[in-house]
């Protein structure tokens, strides 16, 4: 274990926690078997499925963040991630095995910090493809609160431009 990441990960996530243990897991073992580094732009790409404390881990020891468009959100619940490396195409999804249940969250933490990994992940490949490297959109201002928005997220509305929070629905109660 990279005790130095560890507290890098730590300082920046706010605390030591079990789910935190899950993400700095999953990237030593994403740059162990796929060989990445730290991603200056694009160059790995991360879809998590879950918004838990273990992204943060993600972001610092990966360089993934939602800000480049390099880290994905693909909201299932699952704690797993799909890793992808654009240079080699390769790409990796671990999923987090569950624990036994009668461990405290320190026994839980250390566990997962220190047990072979094979016993912490599964591992597969992603069940979707790479996603597309980030765009820039045009900036469109809505017509009725004057924000602005970019394009993809506008909607036409009584002929004009809105965003999604003024926009209304029309689903007659069907969802």
């Amino acid at each position: 274990m990279n005790s130095n990441l560890w507290k890098k990960s730590v300082d920046f996530h706010g605390h030591e926690c079990p789910g935190l243990a899950i993400g700095f897991r999953a990237c030593e073992a994403v740059k162990e078997k796929l060989g990445l580094q730290f991603s200056t732009d694009e160059e790995v790409v991360c879809v998590t499925e879950n918004d838990a404390c273990g992204v943060d881990a993600v972001q610092v020891i990966t360089g993934c963040t939602f800000g480049k468009g390099n880290l994905i959100y693909r909201g299932t619940g699952k704690m797993a991630f799909s890793f992808f490396n654009r240079k080699t195409g390769e790409s990796l999804r671990l999923i987090a095995k569950p624990s036994k249940q009668d461990m405290d969250r320190q026994q839980r933490q250390d566990y997962i910090l220190s047990a072979p990994i094979e016993e912490v992940f599964s591992f597969g490949e992603p069940s979707f493809q790479l996603p597309e490297q980030a765009r820039l959109f045009t900036t469109i201002v809505c017509e009725s609160c004057g924000e602005g928005a970019p394009e993809h997220k506008i909607r036409l509305q009584d002929d004009k431009k809105v965003c999604i929070d003024c926009f209304k629905a029309y689903d007659r109660g069907w969802k």
